[in-house]
C-alpha cells in the first residue's frame, strides 16, 4: 500500500458524512443508500489500484509478426503506421469478417460510443479499429453510422487478428482489445482484456472490468439493471 492510499479518508466515514438527502426519502432509504456508497466509494477506489497496476506491468512482448493492414484511403501500412506520431496504440478487434454481411451490434454499440470520444482521444493515443472485411465494406459501413472519427483498417492477411486473439483457429471471431506502446524504437504489446467465456462467471457475458462499454455502465445504475436476454442491434 502506498503513501497516498494510506492517507485516504475511510470510505464508511464519507458515506456517513455525505450531506446528500432527497424529497421524501426514508430513514430505511438513507441507511441502505449509505451502506452502498461506501461500497460504491470502496469500488471506485479499487479500479484505481488495478488501472495503477495495469499501468506498472513489465515490458510486453516486442511485436514481430508480418502485419499488414489496408486504411480508408485505399494504402497499404504495416505495423508501426497504425501509431501515426503516438507512442502508444489501442486496436479493436471488429467482429465484421468477410463473411458477416453486417457487424457484431454489440461490437457496433460499443464502437458507436467510442467514436463520440475518439478526436479526444486521438489527443493522447492512436486508436484504430481492424477488422477482417475489405476496406470498401469497411467504409460503406461507417458512412452508413455516420461515424467521422474512429479510423478503419482492413487486417489483409489475418495475422494480426490470429495473433492477437481477434480470429480463433476455427475461424469464429471474438472481439479484442489490445494496446501497443512504442519506446526506444521497440514495438511492444502492452495489455490486453482477456476476458473471455473462461473468465466469465456464471450468468454473465464475458466482460472486462472496468466495462469499455457506457451503455452497460448507465443500465448498471437502473433498476432493471442489464437485464438477461437483451442486446442491441444495428437497427431499431
Amino acid at each position: 500500500m502506498d503513501a497516498k492510499t494510506e492517507t485516504l479518508i475511510p470510505a464508511a466515514k464519507l458515506a456517513a458524512e455525505n450531506p446528500v438527502r432527497f424529497p421524501n426519502e426514508s430513514a430505511e432509504y438513507r441507511a441502505a443508500r449509505r451502506v452502498l456508497l461506501e461500497h460504491e466509494i470502496d469500488l471506485r477506489r479499487q479500479l484505481e489500484r488495478v488501472a495503477a497496476e495495469r499501468r506498472a506491468l513489465p515490458p510486453g512482448g516486442p511485436v514481430k509478426g508480418d502485419y499488414r493492414f489496408r486504411g480508408e484511403d485505399g494504402a497499404e501500412t504495416g505495423f508501426e503506421g497504425l501509431f501515426k506520431d503516438k507512442a502508444t496504440l489501442g486496436i479493436y478487434s471488429y467482429m465484421f469478417g468477410p463473411q458477416r454481411e453486417r457487424p457484431c451490434p454489440m461490437c457496433t454499440n460499443l464502437l458507436g460510443s467510442w467514436e463520440g470520444n475518439a478526436a479526444d482521444l486521438d489527443q493522447r493515443m492512436s486508436l484504430v479499429v481492424v477488422a477482417r472485411s475489405p476496406i470498401e465494406k469497411l467504409n460503406a459501413w461507417k458512412q452508413e453510422r455516420g461515424w467521422k472519427n474512429l479510423r478503419l483498417y482492413t487486417d489483409l492477411n489475418d495475422a494480426y487478428s490470429t495473433d492477437y486473439f481477434g480470429l480463433l483457429a476455427d475461424g469464429s471471431e471474438i472481439p479484442a482489445f489490445n494496446v501497443f506502446t512504442r519506446r526506444d524504437g521497440t514495438i511492444r504489446h502492452f495489455w490486453s482484456g482477456e476476458m473471455t467465456g473462461a473468465t466469465a462467471d456464471p450468468g454473465q457475458d464475458p466482460r472486462g472490468a472496468p466495462d469499455p462499454g457506457p451503455m452497460w455502465a448507465v443500465l448498471d445504475q437502473t433498476p432493471e439493471g442489464r437485464g438477461g436476454d437483451w442486446y442491441p442491434k444495428l437497427d431499431y
